[in-house]
């Protein structure tokens, strides 16, 4: 996923410099429950969602216990990590007990829309019947939910990615994110329903709290062309000039002062 972030000054670090204690929890839980499931594989059986056993069986807990399970060991490390160096930073923002509220909140959240929308969607006919059976898990739903309270904090903080390898805003960071993952070539199990969910229930979460506020509003995306083109139009005429001055110096007359 990401790698380093460009703090406030503008120096280069990786992660937080300080972990707050739900954090680690968290992190601690996820890691215990991971071993559980390497020792009973039944477990993830158990809590993983899949929408028929919720809505037709009445395994209700599963949009809480699917967020607390993974499928592999790359895919805890990347959900920890991502926690680790975004929730760290909300942690200290809002206090524990408000952090801790919105991670689960985003959470649940996420996993009650991954059991709702396939039955949506076999009802739309834009899927088969068969997607009310299929497994989901993984804190992904919570941990986007973090990352879009996180990006419309700082939003002009950059973080440096580590495929590819640019730093990025972070307010782009989730577009970003999604729009890789719409674009992987091939077959992927990544649960697009999971993280979106989580950015929804997030956004809804934040917006009471007066946080989304003209983000997304034709004012801002109005500034923002602007200042894109007003970037775009400074960087020709720098190269206009590095050009001239390149014929110049060809032409034996040396630059103009």
């Amino acid at each position: 996923m990401q790698g380093r972030g460009f703090g406030q000054g503008g120096g280069m670090s990786f992660g937080p410099p300080v972990t707050p204690p739900i954090v680690k929890q968290l992190i601690i839980a996820n890691v215990v429950v991971f071993f559980f499931q390497a020792v009973s594989p039944q477990l993830t059986e158990f809590g993983a969602v899949r929408p028929y056993r919720v809505f037709q069986q009445g395994w209700v807990w599963q949009p809480f216990t699917y967020m607390w399970l993974h499928g592999g060991l790359a895919h805890l490390g990347f959900n920890m990590l991502a926690l680790w160096m975004f929730g760290s930073a909300m942690a200290m923002a809002w206090g524990e007990q408000k952090f801790l509220r919105f991670y689960l909140i985003c959470g649940v959240g996420a996993g009650l829309l991954i059991a709702a929308w396939p039955y949506m969607a076999v009802g739309l006919g834009l899927q088969p019947r068969m997607v009310l059976g299929f497994a989901t898990l993984g804190a992904s739903g919570a941990v986007f939910g973090v990352l879009l309270a996180y990006s419309l904090t700082w939003p002009d903080r950059y973080i440096m990615l580590l495929f590819p390898p640019i730093p990025i805003k972070a307010i782009y960071f989730i577009p970003f994110i999604f729009f890789m993952q719409y674009t992987m070539p091939g077959p992927s199990n990544i649960s697009h329903v999971g993280h979106l969910g989580g950015v929804i229930v997030g956004w809804i979460l934040l917006s009471r709290d007066g946080r989304t506020q003209g983000v997304l509003s034709l004012a801002k995306l109005k500034y923002r062309w602007r200042r894109w083109r007003m970037r775009r139009q400074l960087q020709d005429v720098r190269e206009k000039d590095r050009r001239a001055s390149q014929d110049r110096g060809r032409d034996g007359r040396g630059p103009l002062h």
